[in-house]
């Protein structure tokens, strides 16, 4: 199948056989929000709406519960939120998490081992907070990022001395370890050795990163924790996303979403594609299939 923007109609009968959409898995950024990192009145009104249908909106992003932008806790009614690529589930009605999906200790050591013979830059998501080491922290400046990229850094971000002992300490509560680089070459040097571990996940939100996680942690998994407490299936979700990190959920969902800014192994399973997130993708979606 050729997929292009569809036409209005093209897949009406997801809703006419029954198929009603009871949970909408939402990736963050380049999805939800547009390129300047902004939720638009457009697609927080149509999130809202479909809030008050009685459909469950779910917030799933590579982002620690930490560094959600404030437009997001603007949102009406939004209850969960998955983050660091479904290691956590944030219950906003209670302020707790529901549930999480650590990388295992021994896992974590060997990661460890294999990025200390490298010189590039980590941070390591522990409990919610990202973390990164203090020498990288200061150098940020002059390293090969946009300007945008170092001030997410710099405004999200907790430097300590001796990352990696740090992270030992904590070494039952790590999420997410990411990678960031400067050129290509490099990442691809990495992604190569990162593939070699095992009892760990590893993918990408970004050109410019990686990122480990725990052997079965995926935005998936995590969405069917919040279907199970539901009753819902997975033939009733729709699911939006525009990088590899959204894969899986997109594949556990019965209505897979590609923005139209999305990476093509996206578009190539999904049953719909939507226009980008600069141009309210996600709303346009939600206007069209749900309310």
């Amino acid at each position: 199948m050729q997929h292009e923007i569809c036409k209005e109609g093209e897949y009406g009968i997801f809703r006419d056989n029954g198929e009603q959409i009871k949970l909408i898995a939402l990736d963050l950024d380049r999805t939800t929000l547009d390129s300047n990192g902004r939720l638009s009145d457009r697609t927080k009104n149509a999130v809202e709406a479909a809030v008050k249908k009685g459909v469950h909106v779910v917030i799933a992003t590579g982002r620690a519960i930490t560094s959600l932008p404030e437009d997001v806790h603007k949102i009406d009614g939004l209850r969960y939120i998955v983050t660091a690529n479904g290691a956590n589930v944030e219950d906003m009605s209670v302020g707790e998490s529901i549930y999480s999906n650590c990388i295992d200790p021994v896992a974590l050591e060997k990661s460890l081992e294999l990025l200390a013979r490298y010189d590039f830059m980590y941070e390591i998501f522990i409990k919610g907070q990202p973390y990164v080491d203090k020498k990288t922290y200061e150098k940020l400046p002059e390293m090969n990022l946009s300007d945008r990229q170092k001030k997410y850094i710099l405004s999200t971000r907790k430097p300590v001395d001796g990352l990696f002992e740090f992270a030992r300490g904590h070494n039952e509560l790590v999420e997410n370890i990411n990678l960031i680089f400067e050129d290509q070459e490099s990442r691809s040097m990495m992604r190569e050795a990162i593939s070699k571990l095992e009892n760990v996940t590893w993918t990408s939100s970004f050109d410019h990163n990686l990122e480990i996680g725990g052997a079965t942690t995926s935005k998936a998994e995590a969405i069917r924790v919040i279907c199970g407490r539901h009753g819902i299936s997975e033939e009733n979700i729709m699911a939006c996303g525009d990088s590899p990190n959204d894969l899986e959920m997109l594949k556990a969902a019965g209505f897979p979403v590609a923005m139209g800014n999305a990476k093509d192994e996206l578009k190539a399973i999904a049953k719909y594609i939507t226009s980008s997130n600069d141009e309210d993708g996600v709303a346009e979606v939600i206007e069209k299939f749900v309310l």
